[in-house]
């Protein structure tokens, strides 16, 4: 049976019967040849979150050359439901977990762009109830431990550090998962539970914060609380007296980690539809090159604001030489380790078949950014 949507851009309908190019962006290519501008831009949407590394492309000061973005600012969490199950935008920011087991499955709807806007040490999240007997990361041992999604980057970065650095397995904890299939990222890719992993369905009556709350788990590896169309959590667990982190140094642990291993993770990064790229490949470079004009503006910002702490004392001398290096950067040359060692924990904990290449991630012609 065939269906028919309206476009956005051309205004008409358009046949489709489920091919891959029936995206909005196939749908209109002729009123695009049409309706391009004086510079000969083609417009392409945009979703992706709103922070300092995208602030500029958001707000319209970066433009990347012969484009026209119409960006969205959107949750990720809710973003890559979307375009893992309806491919909403023609480029988009991505789980890297989420990308790499959607390619092993055969998605090829994708290519990837080393653009990585959100960084954190994810493992210094997990939150515990302070009668559960977690007094230590090996404590994790035996326990019942919710995820919002057991696929998404930041549980990946989580069981992966706990697993080399504390020696504590997935097999080891009992898992509780917040997203309903049809509303999650791994309705999309297949997921099942990896071999020797429990995995349970949190009922739609109740969500990790009132479990947590509740007694019935004893941890979280992360807790999600923003509104958006698939989590559903809601209660301030930071603030309550029966929660505590599992690192009561945040700060601390993650410079130890930092130290020690070099690796300061990512979560996402960007793709383009491959029939884009397909048929503009000049669009990949300059989207990178765009990306990377934004990041050189939160960088001087921040560079900008660093004096002034410094001429008043309130930061040192060498404290804000220090702040002044870039220190996140696009591109694989930068982010080589970091993404590989992404790749393995994602083999190791089972979520691929086979250890993803990067050449078969990102765009080729971004491959030596």
């Amino acid at each position: 049976m065939k269906t028919w949507r309206v476009s956005t851009w051309c205004g008409a309908p358009t046949w489709a019967s489920g091919t891959r190019k029936s995206s909005s962006y196939q749908a209109c290519r002729p009123a695009i040849s049409r309706r391009r501008h004086k510079q000969m831009d083609i417009q392409l949407s945009i979703g992706m979150a709103s922070n300092a590394r995208t602030w500029a492309i958001h707000d319209g000061r970066v433009k990347p050359d012969g484009i026209e973005l119409i960006p969205s600012p959107v949750h990720a969490s809710e973003l890559f439901w979307r375009q893992l199950k309806f491919g909403d935008f023609d480029v988009s920011e991505m789980s890297f977990s989420s990308l790499i087991m959607a390619m092993a499955a055969g998605d090829d709807r994708w290519v990837g762009l080393p653009v990585f806007t959100t960084r954190r040490f994810f493992h210094t999240g997990v939150l515990i109830r302070k009668d559960s007997g977690i007094q230590s990361p090996e404590d994790l041992k035996g326990k019942r431990v919710g995820v919002p999604e057991y696929q998404q980057t930041a549980a990946l970065w989580t069981r992966g550090v706990l697993q080399h650095e504390f020696g504590v397995e997935p097999k080891d904890m009992e898992f509780f998962m917040e997203r309903v299939p049809e509303q999650s990222h791994g309705g999309s890719t297949g997921f099942k539970p990896p071999e020797g992993v429990t995995v349970n369905q949190i009922p739609l009556e109740k969500n990790i914060g009132s479990m947590m709350l509740s007694g019935e788990l004893e941890a979280t590896l992360l807790y999600i609380v923003d509104p958006n169309l698939i989590d559903r959590s809601t209660a301030d667990l930071w603030s309550h007296p029966d929660i505590a982190p599992l690192f009561p140094d945040a700060r601390a642990e993650g410079i130890r980690f930092y130290q020690k291993t070099g690796l300061y993770p990512i979560n996402h990064g960007m793709v383009v539809k491959r029939e884009i790229a397909e048929d503009h490949p000049w669009v990949l470079l300059n989207l990178m090159k765009a990306f990377n004009r934004a990041n050189d503006i939160c960088n001087r910002e921040r560079a900008e604001h660093v004096d002034y702490y410094v001429e008043t004392g309130l930061v040192n001398a060498e404290g804000g030489a220090a702040l002044k290096q870039p220190l996140v950067q696009h591109g694989i040359r930068a982010n080589r380790l970091v993404l590989e060692t992404a790749a393995q924990y994602s083999f190791e904990q089972g979520l691929t078949p086979k250890l993803a290449k990067l050449e078969d991630v990102f765009a080729k012609n971004t491959m030596d950014q």
